[in-house]
């Protein structure tokens, strides 16, 4: 059930990063789902190192966005070069 829950939380976070950074995208919804989750393990860790959570806490909904955006944004360099 907590897989489950992390690949909704992803997919959701993934969502509203690409609602927010406008442009074409060369990922799907796969690519959506895992951006999202990578972006909340990346938000979670950057909140850490700035302070926000402590080490048994995750990352919340701004810094999980955050992270996905981050994401998304070194994705759509790297997949721009590549093709």
């Amino acid at each position: 059930m907590v897989i489950l829950s992390w690949i909704v939380f992803g997919l959701v976070i993934g969502f509203i990063a690409k609602l927010l950074m406008p442009g074409r995208d060369p990922g799907g919804f796969i690519v959506t789902m895992l951006l999202g989750i990578a972006g909340a393990l990346v938000g979670g860790f950057i909140g850490r190192a700035m302070g926000f959570y402590d080490t048994n806490q995750s990352a919340g909904w701004l810094m999980s966005i955050l992270g996905a955006i981050i994401l998304l944004a070194l994705y759509r360099v790297l997949v721009r070069r590549r093709v």
